[in-house]
């Protein structure tokens, strides 16, 4: 299917000079990027729900150290 996009000259320059250098067409970049694009669209993002400790909500408090927030965080042996 044929369609019109109009996109910023830059972009195009890139895109250009990018299929140039690859040796691929600018169709199939484009087309290759808008694939790409959808799948990581369409690929849900991971919840993260790690809570660092704060104290009254003024930051991190002052008895947890770097590394026993960051192991913590991955639930590794401290």
């Amino acid at each position: 299917m044929k369609t019109t996009i109009e996109l910023p000259d830059d972009l195009v320059r890139q895109v250009r000079d990018v299929a140039r250098e690859s040796g691929v067409t600018m169709r199939e970049l484009v087309v290759e990027g808008l694939r790409s694009e959808l799948a990581r669209r369409a690929t849900p993002t991971p919840k993260v729900d790690f809570v660092f400790t704060a104290v009254d909500g003024r930051g991190l408090a002052d008895d947890v150290a770097a590394g026993e927030a960051i192991a913590a965080s991955y639930e590794t042996p401290r």
